[in-house]
């Protein structure tokens, strides 16, 4: 299924767009936990509670938007999910109370949820088997573009003109579901499968767990609890960290921003990696890179370790998402593939309830910074396991 290298580069710049405006949201809330705490005298457990919400939100968009694109279309889908998390971050800068804005934090992580494993599905339909990994990498590195975008929205907005007018920015995406109807054409894969194949929500949500797939299934969810956990347990996290081990506010977004510039060369040496050593290598040798970082973040009492422990954090984890999400969709065929993987990114969001929650938890206790982070290395190394013992490598193998 050969496409055009301009075609090729449209597709990867539209889906990557609307990726990025999800990256963009994900990146201002962390900031935005931080303002809000000083605004509304939030407690760790409720700052914990508002990433949890936001990942509960993701864990049914993923699983309903994963069984619907199966049903209606990867492109319809996308659209459906860009609009949701926009029109529901513009809302949100009107709330006054936390409990609206959690309510919004639900809607938009259903949103966000269900964005990512149609988009990557999407993509990976609709490239060539011997560069489909380095492309839906790809299309993962526009994460980073939207992390710093919304990084820099944070550092330079927040401070001056109140969370709030950050959130109001985050709104403009909803307008790039009218790029998306006209110029982003759906998957050839799903409109021949749709044209020939018809059969229930319920069969495909079966068919995940049938002979053959069973092993990759069990593999996935693990591989994606234990990546969710530990990221949005850590990343969501990272500001207040900076916050607890001393620095002011503004110091910590500052640093923070320098950080997630380490992402994109994350991105690109994985997606460079991936279709000359495989999925398995680069999920394995990038998971335990995050697991070393980790370790030495938590335990770094001097700046210059600090923001050089942070910048690897972010290099091998997002650099590990990259593969994890080239490697999902080939796990499965057409018919099933955008159920499989919204299937296993909602168990994985499972574990993005959980680490935000732990956090705010431990650091109520009086636990320190060091011993939350080895949790999060030993989840990460579960996660290795499983690939390691439990993975089938798919490099360039043609999708059913």
């Amino acid at each position: 299924m050969e496409n055009t290298t301009v075609s090729k580069r449209k597709l990867l710049t539209i889906a990557g767009t609307g990726w990025m405006f999800d990256a963009m949201d994900v990146g201002i809330l962390s900031f935005i936990i931080v303002a809000l705490q000083k605004d509304w005298g939030l407690t760790p457990q409720q700052m914990g509670w508002i990433g949890s919400v936001n990942s509960i939100g993701m864990a049914v968009g993923a699983l309903v938007f994963g069984l619907l694109a199966d049903k209606i279309g990867r492109k319809n889908v996308f659209m459906i999910t860009i609009l949701l998390f926009s029109i529901g971050s513009g809302l949100s800068a009107f709330t006054t109370t936390l409990s609206l804005f959690l309510v919004l934090r639900f809607l938009i992580g259903m949103g966000l949820g269900g964005e990512l494993p149609v988009a990557s599905t999407l993509v990976s339909e609709s490239v060539a088997a011997h560069e489909r990994g380095r492309i839906v990498v790809l299309l993962e590195s526009f994460w980073a573009g939207g992390w710093l975008i919304g990084a820099l929205i944070s550092f330079f907005v927040i401070p001056s003109y109140g969370w709030e007018s950050a959130l109001l920015i985050s709104a403009i995406p909803a307008l790039y579901s009218l790029v998306l109807r006209f110029k982003l054409p759906d998957s050839p894969r799903f409109e021949k499968v749709k044209a020939v194949k018809k059969v229930s929500v319920l069969q495909n949500m079966r068919a995940v767990f049938a002979k053959g797939y069973t092993k990759r299934t069990v593999m996935l969810w693990i591989l994606w609890f234990c990546v969710v956990f530990s990221y949005y347990g850590m990343f969501l996290w990272l500001p207040s960290v900076m916050v607890m081990k001393g620095f002011s506010m503004i110091k910590s977004f500052e640093y923070v921003v320098i950080m997630t510039l380490a992402q994109l060369p994350g991105y690109f040496s994985a997606a460079w990696l991936i279709e000359r050593m495989g999925r398995k290598f680069v999920l394995v040798t990038y998971l335990l890179g995050t697991a070393l970082s980790a370790y030495f973040f938590g335990t770094a009492e001097s700046l210059t370790l600090l923001i050089v422990c942070g910048a690897l954090l972010s290099f091998f984890n997002l650099g590990a998402w990259g593969a994890l999400y080239a490697y999902t969709p080939e796990q499965y065929p057409t018919e099933i593939r955008s159920t499989g993987a919204g299937m296993a990114a909602s168990f994985g969001r499972i574990g993005g309830v959980l680490g935000p929650l732990l956090i705010g938890s431990l650091v109520t206790k009086g636990v320190a910074i060091p011993t939350i982070f080895m949790i999060f290395c030993i989840a990460i190394v579960v996660g290795v396991l499983s690939v390691i013992f439990l993975g089938e490598e798919t490099k360039q193998r043609q999708l059913a």
